[in-house]
């Protein structure tokens, strides 16, 4: 039987998954890639791979996409790891730097503004050093390991799962397992339970990650990140999609 190709971000966040498929031994039963998130969807768009970890707002170029897994890299409040970086108020900011390794946290970021803070600063693409802000009113999103103790070096830091939160009252689903084509239920069952392993077992995988003196990792991978695919997740999801299809409205 063919092999399951299957990509993941990777990030410290996915750690627990990665974890799980690799302590189970499902790892022997896929093809694994670990990408950044852009690649990630882009292999999914392009059908290199079967399955992928991806950032949400990818799902808008996927013709027939489905929900594959229990789980997700989400957020119930702050993530502490998707943030606009800013050296004024949100109001202030004329040009806002868009992280290359993203999609849907560049969209998350333009649905706030527009929506949420009603500003419409110049959206500037492949900046030269983008991960860095000295002018007085340009900032730049950033995510993931990149941003881990960063915050104390900006003025005005913005999290950008909490302030949807502010602005929706949900969680807010950064990445889900999406495929893009019909998977057999009994695989699901059994790549569900390989990730299920990893997160009842983060202690253990404690144990091998580096940690750090300016950044929780475990309050990280145990708190922030909330993994559970629920209801209100889903809702949020396509409240997002909805709103990206708004934004040149």
């Amino acid at each position: 039987m063919k092999k399951i190709r299957i990509s993941a971000v990777s990030y410290t966040n996915t750690k627990p998954f990665i974890y799980g498929l690799q302590h189970t031994g499902f790892v022997d039963k896929i093809e694994l890639s670990l990408d950044m998130p852009s690649d990630c969807a882009q292999k999914l768009i392009d059908d290199v791979v079967d399955i992928g970890l991806i950032p949400v707002a990818a799902t808008l170029n996927i013709p027939n996409w489905n929900i594959v897994s229990d789980y997700c890299i989400g957020a119930v409040g702050a993530v502490n790891s998707v943030f606009i970086f800013s050296n004024c108020e949100i109001h202030e900011i004329k040009q806002l730097q868009l992280d290359p390794e993203s999609r849907s946290s560049n969209n998350l970021a333009r649905v706030l503004l527009k929506n949420f803070w009603k500003v419409k600063p110049e959206l500037i693409k492949n900046a030269a050093d983008y991960g860095l802000s000295t002018a007085a009113n340009t900032a730049f999103v950033q995510i993931g390991d990149r941003t881990f103790g960063k915050k104390d070096n900006y003025k005005y830091v913005y999290d950008l799962a909490e302030e949807w939160q502010n602005f929706t009252g949900l969680p807010f689903m950064f990445a889900g397992w999406i495929a893009n084509k019909p998977i057999p239920q009994e695989f699901m069952d059994e790549f569900n339970a390989a990730l299920k392993y990893g997160l009842d077992h983060r202690e253990e995988l404690f144990k091998e990650l580096p940690m750090r003196d300016d950044f929780d990792v475990v309050d990280y991978l145990m708190v922030k990140i909330d993994y559970d695919l629920t209801e209100n997740k889903k809702k949020a999801l396509f409240m997002f999609l909805d709103f990206i299809k708004h934004l040149e409205d």
